[in-house]
């Protein structure tokens, strides 16, 4: 009993801490900022109260955009992973089952046997005709009973081979939701930092030309300010259909965090990447933001580019460093507009940042 009460007020502790933070910051009292102020107040997640702490100190608050990305990174995951064993176990029944039925059967296969074995050895002493007909309708008997089992088993290993299918299926699609940033529909932080670091390993290792454009979008805080968080989401995707409609094949997409999006363009040299960074920022200004209530236009969105292009001595961090840096220098340098590692302004950035 004492101990269910401690179980209770140390839950409750961590409620109200969570309760605390919430109204301290003025957010939503929705259940993904409450979840991530408990998981924050127990201390279980080390990697979350870093990345909270060090926002906090940067810009005394939270925005959506930063609680969106918290959750996605260090929360959401944790329940495709329950999902997962949820499935993993289903397999786990499902084989179960099977191989009792596949015993069951053996079983009834060796009892088979022994009744042939049995049936020679009477028919060998039999001495009438009774005696024989007695022994083959035991057979006929034995032989209807193995019958129905193996069509038993048949029919269960179809159905099993039908689940196990299907579960295959669904923990795909967990996997997939997993890596899919739910806002936009393309990939998320994890899947672009899986992806970039296969796609760099495999370049260096070949030989072959690998660039990066990573973009923000200009200006995005005074949308959610002027108009609101629903706003904010539609110009994410906004973007993002400005980016599924430009960027084919091999290529990666993803929401890098907030509003910073990110392209790998394997098998792609400087030049050529800078022409599809364009063509994206083009793609994005092109469209024009209208408030779905209302039907009033809002404006034009537009993004700052930069661009960065792999290097024989680079590893992932250095190449996104500088695409980061080219990023900065086209946001400083008047935004819209692209700015990769070979252009002045991307010198006097680096130059900046080491003064």
């Amino acid at each position: 009993m004492v101990k269910l009460l401690d179980e209770h007020e140390r839950t409750m502790a961590f409620a109200e801490v969570a309760l605390g933070q919430i109204k301290s910051l003025r957010q939503t009292a929705v259940p993904r900022n409450y979840e991530i102020w408990y998981v924050y107040a127990t201390g279980y997640n080390a990697q979350l109260n870093k990345i909270i702490n060090e926002t906090l100190a940067r810009n005394g608050k939270l925005s959506e955009a930063d609680l969106e990305q918290i959750y996605e990174t260090y929360l959401s995951h944790i329940k495709a992973s329950d999902r997962i064993d949820k499935v993993g176990a289903r397999v786990i029944g499902e084989i179960d089952d099977v191989m009792t039925l596949i015993t069951e059967a053996l079983a009834m296969s060796q009892s088979y046997d022994s009744r042939l074995s049995g049936a020679n050895e009477k028919l060998k002493a039999a001495k009438s005709r009774d005696q024989i007909k007695a022994v083959v309708d035991g057979l006929l008997k034995s032989t209807r009973e193995m019958q129905e089992t193996n069509k038993a088993l048949e029919n269960r290993l179809a159905l099993s081979k039908t689940e196990i299918s299907n579960l295959q299926h669904s923990l795909e699609a967990i996997r997939a939701e997993s890596l899919t940033d739910p806002l936009t529909g393309l990939g998320n932080r994890k899947y672009f930092d899986r992806s970039i670091e296969m796609a760099v390993r495999t370049a260096l290792a070949n030989g072959e030309p690998l660039s990066l454009l990573m973009f923000d979008i200009d200006h995005f805080k005074s949308f959610n300010d002027s108009y609101g968080h629903l706003t904010g989401d539609q110009v994410l995707r906004l973007v993002a259909m400005s980016l599924k409609q430009t960027i084919k094949g091999q290529d990666i997409t993803a929401r890098y965090g907030g509003e910073e999006f990110a392209v790998v363009l394997p098998n792609t040299g400087l030049r050529q990447a800078l022409t599809v960074a364009d063509h994206i920022r083009r793609a994005v200004m092109a469209k024009e933001l209208k408030k779905k209530s209302t039907g009033e236009i809002l404006g034009r969105v537009t993004i700052s580019v930069g661009v960065s292009m792999l290097k024989p001595d680079d590893d992932t961090d250095s190449l996104i460093e500088r695409a980061d840096a080219c990023l900065y220098a086209a946001k400083r340098n008047g935004r819209n507009r692209v700015i990769c590692e070979v252009d002045p302004e991307y010198a006097d950035e680096t130059r900046s940042q080491v003064a």
